[in-house]
Formats: C-alpha cells, structure tokens, sequence
C-alpha cells in the first residue's frame, strides 16, 4: 500500500476550511484603500516638518532676543503638535496590520519612521538645552549673592585665583560641552536621512499602486 493512500481522506469540512484560507491569502486588497493611508502619512510628516521649522525659528529668536515665556508656550504648542501627529501614525499602523489591510510591510515601515521621529525630537530639544545653557566657560556669571558696597563696586564672591589646574578643568568642561553638541547634532543628521529614505520608500509604493 502506497504512503498516499495511508492517509486519511480530508472530510467535507477541512476541504471547505482550507478553500476558505487559499481565497483569504489570495484575496487582493483594494490599492484605493493603502493609498488614502499613506497619501495621510506623508500630510502628517509635512506636519511634522513644519512643527520642527517653526520651533527652530522661535528658538533662534528667543536666543537672539529672549523672551522666555514665549518660547515656554511655544515649546507647548509643538509637543500638542508632535502628541497629535504620533497618535495619527500609530492608528494608521494599526490599520495596516488590520485584517482589512494586511500590509504588515507598511506597518512596519510606519513603526520605523516613528522611532526615528521620536529620537529626531529627543536630539533636536537635547541641541537646544546645550545652546541655551552655553559652553561653561562663556555662560554669564549671576551677581545676585554678591555683596555691593557702592552701586558701581562690590565684592564678587566669583573672583578666584586662577590656576593652572582651573584652568584645564574649564577646558576640559568645553570639551566635553562640544563633544555633547556635536555628537546630537550628527545624530539628527543622521536620524532625518534615515527618515526621507523611509519616505521614499513609501512614495515609491505610492507610485506603484496607483500604476496598478
């Protein structure tokens, strides 16, 4: 007797089982549907892009010319902003996963370009908290435990001696405030080409769905 006919005859059931699961994995998704998704997910990366330009230039200007509360509100503003868009992303993702979607590959690209979105905004306010807090042996000297004899003198309780050992401990301090600064710097920059290679991959299936 051969092995095939050893085995047992599939029943009624499992036949209609497995029809069922071959027109499920066969089953095409209608391209209408992804496109509406992902054309939303490039408006929000537009959002996104604009939230960074407009903290940006209120940070410049609150370093130019202060203004603290400004940019305290300002700084609000753009995380209401940033809160918004990453919930948008993550129901999208959601979607793809979806039964009624089943383009894991997209999710998966959604997730990727969330994580490196959320490192974007860890670095880009890591940047400003060192410009605002300046190199340690440039930022200003408060005066406001010193004792005035007169309104033009007083004793500084910030006079010292300075010695060779200062001296290289404050360079030492520069060094390491610059290694911080550069080191974010070069990590946004690599963070935001990581994320445009991301799009492009979504703008290419973009294309290659509205061809179909």
């Amino acid at each position: 007797m051969s092995e095939k006919a050893s085995q047992p005859a599939m029943s009624e059931e499992d036949l209609d089982f497995e029809k069922k699961v071959s027109i499920k994995e066969t089953m095409e998704i209608d391209p209408s549907k992804v496109l509406v998704v992902l054309r939303d997910f490039l408006a929000i990366q537009q959002r996104r892009a604009e939230a960074y330009s407009k903290l940006k230039r209120g940070f410049s200007d609150y370093m130019a010319n202060g203004g603290e509360l400004a940019y305290q509100q300002l700084c609000g503003e753009i995380t209401v902003e940033f809160s918004d868009c990453s919930k948008k992303v993550l129901e999208m993702e959601a979607l793809f996963r979806s039964s009624d979607y089943c383009r894991e590959d997209l999710a998966k690209l959604l997730r990727a370009v969330q994580d490196q979105e959320k490192q974007n905004l860890f670095l880009t306010v890591t940047i400003q908290k060192l410009k605002k807090a300046g190199r340690p042996s440039e930022r200003l000297v408060s005066h406001e435990n010193c004792k005035f004899t007169k309104p033009t003198e007083h004793e500084c309780v910030h006079v010292q001696e300075i010695t060779e050992a200062s001296g290289t401990e404050e360079a030492e301090a520069d060094a390491e405030y610059d290694n911080a600064l550069n080191e974010a710097i070069r990590g946004v920059q690599d963070v935001v080409m990581t994320i445009n290679e991301h799009l492009e991959e979504v703008r290419y299936e973009i294309a290659a769905l509205e061809a179909e």
